[in-house]
């Protein structure tokens, strides 16, 4: 479903009549458009009410823009857009085939906005108007100022649709010609969409069906209606993709165990799941130790917030452990001495049924959280291996990488179902699987044993998959680089678009998610593990709270797949 962002060049007067003019177009054109407001500059407007008067819709309550500012200061900026995008999916259950989202115009003071509009438009997988004001500009001065709001979008995803252009007075045909010569000589063809002349900046509720059609018949409907019947390329944002998370594990509403129940951290993200119903935590713990180190960080404990002391519960375990481990010959006193571990308990709470996933690694290994899963809860039917995704949250879009945590060196046939593994992964958290294979080498540019490994993968990937898109050997710029991907690989379905990265081996893997997420401040939610039969997922000992807090939430998520 197409969305439409008017975005403001700059200082700009009545953008909410070109707002409603714009979905007044629509209207006439036999659609139906919503409308969108998610920041409010003004505490006085009566958008809502202008609203519910052309379009009978009710608005969601717009952030106040000092809100808006309180949360950028804090550093708290991707929680507003996070709330846009929750407001906007609660505005999207209702009927309609096309959005209109008012941009926020720049102000003096607020050189941020410009910012946030290019992260709204990305969240909201919106297409852009740009809005211009010529007041006593010139054709190349206009020009310019739109190069330069298109500059912001040309780093992404998000498409251009065209330019608004608003005048006291009719412009002339040599003038608007000569904005979108200028643009042209500049590599950037833009359609021009219309010209809105005396704009009105303040609408009674009366007026409002009369200006948003004064405002349409200016307008180019053919053009809009043109860009309306392109098809939608979606892209999950790193504000959707955290929102809908966070929507299906509080769905979910499964019990989580924590068996690193004392570690401050832990402790802080038990209670952030606990008080936003994310998932019901278990800490395995001492009662008094947890509360100790809660008043010793400022952490509110709360009170349904569940721990459990691991000497009262150790003993239920011992025979169901016995049973498992039968085949091995592990004997009750053995079984006794394993579960002083809690990571041992936690994962033996996990395999009786008691809970529905484990997080773990804050302080222990990868390998502590994983071999008493491979030993007690084994890999999943079909499943070969045990493998890992991490999804990083770039600029406008989540792409997930792996394996960046668990198999130092795959053969080609592990390699194929860690493709596999990932592809499916992406698709049950709402990303569109293209699967590129990585390598030093772009389809024959390289060769050598690592990079005929990656050839056989591929194969072998294609083969027991054929619904997926994979291909490979492609290096990264030629995978994630549209242009890169064009000139390298010209035919493929993947290069340029890719959505998931399958390294050839942990060591390029590890090196690329860490150097991504730290170099580019990009936040990776995992490793999320793939191919166990009940969900148990590792942290890295570096993991801040909120790192812990998602990889909860994706545990709850998994344990609803899983069932």
């Amino acid at each position: 479903m197409p969305q439409f962002l008017l975005v403001p060049t700059g200082a700009l007067n009545g953008l909410t009549a070109i707002g409603l003019g714009v979905a007044q177009t629509f209207v006439q054109t036999k659609h139906k458009p919503l409308y969108f407001k998610p920041v409010s500059t003004n505490a006085a407007e009566n958008t809502a009410t202008l609203v519910q008067g052309l379009l009978q819709q009710t608005l969601p309550t717009p952030l106040c823009v000092t809100k808006f500012d309180e949360l950028v200061y804090q550093g708290r900026a991707d929680d507003a857009i996070e709330g846009f995008v929750a407001d906007f999916d609660q505005l999207a259950q209702t009927a309609h085939d096309v959005v209109v989202v008012e941009g926020v115009a720049p102000e003096a003071g607020r050189s941020y906005l410009a910012a946030q509009n290019v992260k709204i438009a990305a969240a909201l997988n919106a297409r852009v108007l740009l809005v211009t004001a010529v007041a006593d500009k010139t054709a190349a001065t206009v020009a310019a100022e739109l190069l330069l709001a298109a500059h912001e979008y040309s780093f992404g995803h998000t498409q251009i649709s065209g330019f608004i252009l608003t005048s006291a007075t009719t412009l002339s045909a040599d003038f608007v010609a000569e904005v979108q010569n200028t643009l042209a000589t500049h590599g950037t063809q833009l359609d021009y969409l219309g010209t809105a002349t005396a704009v009105v900046t303040s609408i009674e509720p009366a007026q409002v069906t009369s200006v948003a059609q004064v405002v349409s018949s200016q307008l180019n409907a053919d053009l809009l209606c043109r860009e309306l019947a392109k098809p939608v390329t979606e892209h999950l944002s790193p504000a959707a993709f955290r929102y809908q998370m966070m929507a299906r594990a509080r769905k979910a509403n499964k019990r989580i165990v924590l068996p690193e129940g004392n570690e401050p951290r832990t402790i802080a993200a038990a209670a952030i799941c606990e008080t936003k119903g994310i998932a019901r935590c278990v800490l395995l713990a001492k009662q008094a130790e947890v509360e100790e180190v809660a008043k010793a960080k400022g952490i509110d404990l709360p009170a349904s917030l569940e721990i459990v002391d691991p000497d009262s519960i150790r003993g239920r375990y011992v025979a169901p452990m016995v049973e498992l481990r039968k085949s091995k010959g592990l004997t009750p006193e053995q079984a006794e001495q394993q579960l002083q571990d809690t990571v041992v308990l936690g994962t033996m709470m996990l395999a009786t049924g008691d809970v529905d996933g484990l997080v773990s690694g804050a302080v222990h290994t990868t390998a502590n959280t994983i071999r008493p899963a491979l030993q007690l809860i084994k890999t999943a039917p079909g499943a070969s291996l045990v493998s890992s995704v991490f999804f990083m949250l770039m600029p406008d879009q989540v792409l997930v990488y792996g394996d960046c945590a668990v198999n130092p060196n795959p053969t080609a046939e592990q390699l194929a179902d860690i493709a596999i593994q990932s592809a499916d992964s992406a698709k049950a958290f709402g990303i569109d699987p293209k699967v590129a294979m990585i390598s030093y080498s772009t389809v024959s540019s390289g060769s050598g044993p690592d990079v005929d490994t990656v050839k056989e993968a591929t194969a072998l990937a294609k083969q027991k998959r054929a619904d997926l898109h994979i291909d490979g050997p492609l290096q990264y710029d030629a995978a994630s680089v549209p242009s890169v991907g064009k000139q390298k690989a010209p035919d493929s379905k993947v290069a340029g678009q890719a959505t998931v990265f399958v390294f050839p081996d942990l060591n390029t893997g590890n090196t690329t998610y860490k150097a991504v997420q730290r170099s580019a401040h990009v936040l990776s939610v995992g490793p999320m593990l793939q191919g166990l039969n009940k969900p148990v997922n590792d942290l890295s000992r570096g993991a801040l709270i909120e790192d812990i807090v998602y990889t909860i939430a994706l545990t709850a998520i998994q344990a609803t797949q899983m069932n």
